[in-house]
């Protein structure tokens, strides 16, 4: 794209949310850094009839002309589940394969990230709390406290918004390569899986993001897998859903809150480092020693 060409962006003015704020960013990074962006933030349809881009105002949801509004009647459409696109899920329905390099990234992407500031914008709650007063801190509420409150000036809105861009563009960029990176991750564990004859005990080279993969089998009980920040070797037990914090089975109640030289006196094996407390996960210095301690609690 021209570099030289001023290129503008409109969200609504205003009170913003978290889905104007990461559409805007989803835009800038697609644009570049070459390209010179102007974002507006307006409820002129005179400004927004002629701007390159409209996000979150508008009435018109058509990615052919780079509208992507859903507050008109009968929204934006939805996904298969059930979720609504926002104006951050339309951009990235849009531009979030070119900014991934994949649609199995973008998608991941969508899941992670897209869909928990999609659902809320559109009044679908994907969070039950489990304590009455007690709330996750989530993008939307770390959104909101910068908004100005009511004892603030409220001229600053605009600005503030801006601030913000560089966050959320960081955030987008972070999670596009800790997807590529998980995806990556994934595959090798499911290799890991399929090569391994008795499939209670997993055993990876490293820390790759075995949680849900594994979950997701029945018989693995245990996975073991290298740390390279300490230089150790790491058990830890498989739950029956990667969601909830139920284990298949539990590491011996012998080895519980044990560290060091009390820990190989209960394992009889050398290298122990520490066992957790609730038993779900041991350390030990070599890859030996990890394997004899999960060779133990295989067969308690």
């Amino acid at each position: 794209m021209d570099g030289n060409k001023k290129v503008t962006i409109v969200a609504h003015s205003g009170d913003f949310h978290t889905d104007d704020l990461f559409a805007v960013s989803t835009l800038l990074i697609y644009l570049g850094e070459n390209v010179n962006v102007e974002i507006l933030r307006t409820r002129d349809m005179s400004i927004i009839e002629k701007s390159d881009y409209v996000v979150d105002v508008g009435g018109i949801d058509n990615p052919d002309i780079n509208r992507f509004d859903h507050h008109q009647k009968g929204g934006a459409g939805k996904r298969e589940n059930g979720i609504k696109y926002a104006s951050f899920g339309l951009v990235w329905k849009k531009f979030g394969k070119d900014i991934c390099g994949s649609e199995k990234v973008a998608k991941k992407v969508d899941e992670l990230l897209v869909q928990p500031v999609d659902a809320p914008d559109n009044g679908i709650s994907i969070m039950k709390p489990t304590f009455y007063d007690i709330f996750p801190i989530d993008l939307g509420l770390l959104t909101f406290i910068f908004k100005p409150t009511w004892k603030e000036d409220v001229s600053k809105t605009d600005d503030i918004f801006r601030s913000l861009i560089p966050y959320a563009r960081g955030i987008i960029l972070r999670m596009v390569n800790y997807s590529k990176d998980f995806i990556e991750g994934q595959e090798l564990v499911e290799k890991s899986y399929e090569e391994t004859a008795d499939k209670r005990l997993i055993v990876t080279d490293s820390g790759y993001p075995w949680l849900e993969t594994l979950s997701k089998h029945p018989e693995p009980l245990y996975v073991v897998y290298y740390n390279k920040r300490d230089d150790t070797w790491s058990i830890k037990g498989i739950r029956d859903n990667h969601l909830s914090f139920i284990y298949r089975k539990l590491l011996p109640e012998s080895w519980a809150g044990k560290n060091g030289e009390e820990l190989e006196q209960a394992t009889g094996v050398l290298g122990g480092v520490f066992c957790h407390n609730h038993r779900f996960m041991a350390v030990n210095k070599t890859k030996e020693g990890i394997l004899k301690m999960a060779e133990i609690a295989l067969n308690s």
